[in-house]
């Protein structure tokens, strides 16, 4: 092991993980605003830490002075998403993107590895503002779905017991399991739109109870304690009735006794 400061070594490598994760984050939020619905459904990231740098270069044959650019993935972001199709969309997301410059691209998912891994990996180039000025760094943006990533969460663990030499009764039972999570995946595919439609109409409801519930306590605050206790109890008939046009008529209501309280403390 040679005697660099390993802190300093890494520290880039933290500043890039948390810069894309904050943008990656956004653009969710941003596509959620825009279209209702997300392709992308969380983002996670790491820095390696220095005993597998080490491990990874002396199993790659990379010499200390080349990590770098020999080992590609110690920044690591993972995206996940709820089907198949959202990942070649975040895929498109992604190269269009002026604040990174795209390496090369593994599709693990046309082109499975033979253990039955499935996952979309994209070799970014992402530079980061130093004290010492620009400093362009690697990092590997893995896209998958839940189920892609709970198959291989396990093939990680199973791997890291094994010292990657697994039994072949074990091996076979992860490909069975891997081609199971795939079907899962295609499954869930099939039935997207239902999923959406519910998904959607959920987020609907909760957002409006959500602002009915809000606005009484507005009420509340501006003393028209009667108003707020009216429509509280108005509130609990139509929930329990699950009357979603109801609750969008109330919420009306509400807003315009909002407005009348704010007319008559300004008067």
């Amino acid at each position: 092991m040679d005697g660099r400061d390993w802190n300093l070594f890494l520290q880039p490598y933290e500043q890039a993980v948390e810069e894309l994760k904050v943008k990656l984050k956004t653009l969710r939020v941003e596509l959620k605003m825009r279209e209702a619905y997300a392709p992308i459904e969380f983002v996670t990231g790491r820095v390696k830490k220095v005993s597998s740098v080490l491990e990874k270069a002396k199993r790659l044959n990379v010499p200390p002075d080349q990590l770098e650019t020999g080992i590609e993935d110690i920044a690591g972001i993972r995206i996940m998403c709820q089907f198949v199709d959202d990942i070649h969309r975040v895929a498109g997301l992604i190269r269009t993107r002026k604040d990174l410059s795209l390496v090369y691209e593994k599709d693990y998912i046309t082109n499975y590895k033979d253990s039955g891994y499935r996952s979309y990996h994209m070799i970014v180039e992402y530079p980061v503002q130093t004290a010492l000025g620009q400093k362009n760094v690697l990092a590997e943006i893995q896209i998958r779905t839940l189920a892609m990533n709970f198959w291989a969460t396990i093939e990680h663990s199973l791997n890291y017991k094994y010292k990657e030499s697994l039994p072949d009764e074990v091996r076979e039972r992860l490909k069975k399991a891997a081609e199971a999570a795939f079907q899962l995946d295609t499954e869930m595919s099939s039935i997207r739109h239902e999923i959406l439609d519910a998904q959607v109409d959920f987020e609907e409801r909760s957002n409006v109870v959500s602002k009915v519930l809000g606005d009484i306590q507005d009420l509340y605050f501006y003393h028209r304690i009667r108003e707020a206790a009216q429509f509280q109890l108005k509130f609990n008939e139509l929930w329990e009735k699950e009357d979603l046009f109801g609750l969008k008529q109330l919420s009306s209501e509400i807003q315009n006794a909002i407005h009348r309280a704010k007319k008559s403390g300004q008067s």
